[in-house]
């Protein structure tokens, strides 16, 4: 989503390269790529593939946090999807109106870098993860994720049949899309790819790995560090890539690993149970499940 915002605001073009070696310095605090060593030279689509954090702190930053946000926020993200379940957390985009009211504070431009990055204020739920996917996948349509298919009565008549219903559009151009959505597939389909793990045979899937910190980076994290300190590994997908039926959306709780590591496998065995499966008829529903779905 921040690369989508990058590329429609002009921030950068497909082109545009920065040097990553390892961090970023921004006044007095090193902002470190999960990559220590650096990636060297990166552009937009080495950036998604091998998750480079220095190329979007320095976007992000270039893009402000403002225009970052109106970008994610067109994707699904900072408030509910709609999904009928009671209580659905909304989660956090921020920007310098959320922080003002929250804190009654302003906008330090170095919390961009981490907003950047999807770390800092920014909380998201699985639901919302997937339905970006989704969003993604199906060209910018954004719609109501619904858990019902349609309510049988007993004699196979359809009672209810649920239809898809548009919320909202992402409101980008189809090169933009083009270019998110080629390197989603080649972080999992091209060997630098950080989420190869969560290939399948035959099948072409896109997806981005993530990585949510718990506590901050001065307090113990990772294998080594209590459970509840670990981070959070995620991972999102599509398949097959150039025509989508799934998507998908994993997050592991105190993994302590990253999500190419910990999450991509798991969501790598749904997708090749999804493609793999042998079907067989669907089971009879009940006159009390049908009625009670009324």
């Amino acid at each position: 989503m921040v690369a989508a915002g990058l590329l429609a605001e002009h921030v950068v073009t497909p082109h545009s390269h920065v040097f990553c070696p390892g961090g970023t310095q921004f006044g007095n605090r090193w902002f470190r790529c999960w990559n220590r060593s650096g990636h060297g030279s990166v552009d937009l689509h080495r950036g998604i593939v091998q998750s480079c954090d220095v190329f979007f702190y320095l976007g992000g930053q270039r893009l402000g946090v403002d225009r970052l946000a109106e970008y994610v926020r067109r994707f699904g993200l900072g408030f509910p999807t709609g999904v009928a379940l009671a209580h659905e957390a909304a989660g956090t985009i921020p920007d310098t109106a959320w922080k003002r009211r929250r804190f009654d504070a302003p906008w330090y431009p170095g919390e961009t870098l981490s907003v950047a990055i999807g770390q800092g204020y920014v909380t998201a739920t699985p639901i919302q993860m997937a339905n970006m996917a989704a969003t993604i996948a199906n060209g910018g349509t954004r719609y109501r994720p619904q858990y019902v298919k349609r309510l049988e009565a007993p004699d196979g008549s359809v009672r209810r049949e649920m239809v898809p219903e548009v919320l909202g559009y992402a409101d980008v151009s189809r090169g933009v899309l083009d270019e998110v959505r080629s390197g989603m597939r080649d972080v999992v389909m091209s060997e630098g790819g950080t989420g190869k793990r969560a290939r399948v045979p035959g099948v072409t899937v896109a997806g981005k790995t993530g990585t949510a910190q718990v506590v901050s980076l001065n307090e113990a994290t990772g294998r080594g560090g209590r459970e509840r300190t670990r981070d959070h590994a995620w991972f999102i997908a599509y398949a097959p890539a150039e025509a989508p039926t799934i998507a998908v959306a994993c997050l592991a709780e105190h993994a302590g690993g990253g999500g190419g590591a910990i999450a991509a496998p798991i969501v790598g065995q749904v997708l090749s149970h999804w493609f793999h499966r042998i079907v067989g008829p669907e089971p009879p529903m009940t006159a009390s499940v049908v009625d009670a779905g009324d």
